[in-house]
């Protein structure tokens, strides 16, 4: 009976607002161009100096091919936004006062924290600026849902699947105790922690996500997936390290905005926490044969073993799929080889 009602679940959100904190990144670009065909009201706060347009302008250690390209991304994202009437007060959520004013100007119903830098080795180099970026930002959103909860009744908080940690089975479901390692993954573990006794304290409702080995076009994250593609694209050997037996439970984006959809859609989505991806973990050589099939003469090489990278597998989704309904749609065979030609019809454009 539970599937059979959320089979028939309204998804017509006219008669929300809804801000996404850091929402000019990969995640949720995608998330708002959603919602808004949803007809959600869409407001996208950022600064735009975290993996945006500043830093792709003032990075010096990337081609300038590279640069062009992640740059030609970007605008791509904007302009998209753009037609679909999303605005965008670009302020620093760190700062209470700004984000306080966006908020009373917008009064949104729901709110989606996805501020951090997402790239775990960045996080370990700049550990005060991560730190600062996802709890900092976050504790300014619980104070405004915390004192205006007759405007907003839902904040989702989007963490990591590098919660878990080293992963003991070849799968880990919302009950296993989170055992993180890295700035990155604490980072996320302590905004959990901080939405749930802000539930306990304030009655805030919230719900978690936890997505894993996410891609999709647009990305400029400097994930594996991006990577491996671009790699192949100069020229240059796909390293699989240890011979790719690293697994992973890639996720197209796709999908995770689905999930994401649900929760604010479903009552059962209020004060949980999901795993959102595909649900069935792949070893990273399949990557590479994948794009072997696209760019025949990649070359694909065994590097030594990344000894501090952690040991990851799948990520059980069975709460998502009973209470939300979720059916991801894109295994790798079909999502990354999607990606890879989108990524190389983009780079003989740029080119």
């Amino acid at each position: 009976m539970e599937n059979e009602k959320n089979q028939n679940y309204n998804d017509d959100l006219s008669n929300q607002k809804i801000m996404l904190i850091g929402g000019a990144g990969f995640i949720g670009h995608h998330l708002a161009l959603e919602l808004r065909k949803k007809k959600a009201a869409v407001a996208v706060v950022d600064n735009l100096q975290v993996n945006n347009i500043v830093q792709m302008l003032s990075d010096t250690k990337i081609s300038e091919k590279k640069r062009n390209l992640y740059i030609h991304f970007i605008l791509e994202r904007f302009q998209l936004m753009r037609d679909l009437g999303i605005s965008f007060p670009n302020i620093d959520a760190r700062n209470l006062n700004l984000l306080q004013d966006a908020y009373i100007n917008f009064k949104p119903t729901r709110i989606i924290h996805l501020a951090a830098i997402s790239s775990a080795v960045t996080a370990n180099n700049q550990p005060s600026l991560a730190y600062d970026i996802q709890i900092n930002t976050l504790r300014n959103t619980i104070d405004l849902c915390k004192n205006h909860k007759e405007i907003t009744d839902q904040l989702v908080f989007l963490s990591s699947s590098t919660v878990y940690g080293d992963f003991k089975e070849k799968s880990v479901d919302e009950t296993i105790r989170p055992m993180p390692r890295g700035v990155y993954a604490n980072g996320k573990y302590i905004g959990e922690r901080m939405v749930r006794e802000a539930k306990f304290l304030y009655d805030v409702d919230y719900t978690i996500i936890r997505p894993s080995a996410l891609y999709g076009i647009r990305c400029i994250s400097g994930r594996v997936t991006q990577k491996f593609i671009e790699n192949a694209l100069q020229g240059d050997p796909l390293l699989l390290e240890g011979g790719g037996g690293g697994m992973l439970d890639f996720t197209h984006v796709d999908d995770l905005v689905e999930g994401i959809v649900k929760t604010l859609i479903h009552h059962e989505g209020k004060s949980k926490t999901f795993n959102l991806t595909f649900g069935n973990a792949r070893p990273i050589s399949d990557l590479a044969k994948i794009i072997k099939e696209i760019i025949p003469k990649v070359e694909i090489r065994e590097a030594p073993e990344a000894k501090l990278k952690p040991k990851r597998g799948t990520l059980q989704i069975d709460r998502a799929e009973k209470l939300l309904n979720f059916k991801p749609k894109k295994p790798l065979e079909i999502g990354y080889a999607e990606f890879c030609e989108w990524y190389l019809e983009k780079w003989n454009i740029v080119k």
